[in-house]
């Protein structure tokens, strides 16, 4: 990709894991605090992985979610591992411990997917349902997030948008399965038109083993089904990247 697509991305590049997560409660209470003005409501997907954790231990702080109006939150899930929502790989399992307890959210303001179904379909179907009666659109339309919190993998993927999966090219679905092989857990995902549609994007980066994959994917041709997270490419403009000094050695 060409050297002023660094240029042109909105990058912020921070010290370290800790300073990013203290970074990251700051776009997010902002995010909040601006869409509830203006639609009285505050609907954002977050991701799991160990980028975020401490993003949201810190939502647990009273001198944070007390900033927010949490009634008129509703959170979703980006993507889940099929597993129970007990397990250690769960997504939801991993908010629930670090933030969901502690702050006052409204149990029915949690829309998590039920990845311990045994037909993925139907977990599919599920959460397809749960995002129309939440948003209030019909089939064929696209939700309309105010934020999206995406990590990104070594490989370039982001939410379980691998490289070389049929979820990179799902456009007719807001969810979508993908089935793992080599004993990996099968996933549920929102697809790429459901990400691109966010009225915001933050991809958190962490962590030197990251370094090469950032290089990559910003200085090559776009390429989704290599690296899913250049399938956001013609969102671009909405994305903000929040990258620590070791993830950003390579830029």
């Amino acid at each position: 990709m060409e050297a002023n697509s660094v240029q042109q991305s909105k990058i912020m590049t921070v010290s370290d894991s800790e300073v990013l997560a203290d970074l990251t409660v700051k776009y997010f209470v902002n995010y909040a605090q601006r869409a509830i003005e203006r639609r009285d409501v505050f609907r954002v997907a977050i991701s799991g992985g160990s980028t975020p954790v401490r993003f949201y231990e810190r939502l647990s702080g009273a001198s944070v979610y007390s900033k927010i109006q949490w009634e008129k939150v509703h959170i979703f899930w980006v993507d889940e591992r099929c597993v129970p929502p007990s397990s250690e790989a769960s997504n939801f399992g991993l908010a629930t411990e670090t933030f969901l307890l502690d702050v006052p959210i409204p149990g029915e303001n949690i829309h998590r997917v039920t990845g311990e179904l045994q037909n993925y379909a139907d977990a599919v179907d599920e959460y397809e349902q749960v995002i129309h009666s939440v948003f209030k659109i019909t089939k064929g339309q696209i939700p309309k997030f105010d934020l999206v919190i995406l990590g990104m993998g070594s490989d370039g993927h982001i939410g379980s948008i691998l490289p070389n999966t049929y979820a990179l090219f799902d456009t007719d679905d807001l969810v979508s399965a993908v089935y793992r092989m080599n004993g990996d857990y099968n996933r549920i995902t929102l697809t790429i038109p459901v990400m691109k549609e966010a009225r915001r994007i933050l991809i958190l980066v962490s962590g030197e083993n990251k370094a090469q994959i950032m290089a990559d994917v910003f200085r090559t041709d776009p390429d989704p089904v290599r690296y899913p997270v250049h399938a956001l490419w013609p969102a671009l403009h909405k994305v903000r990247w929040l990258i620590d000094r070791p993830a950003a050695a390579k830029l």
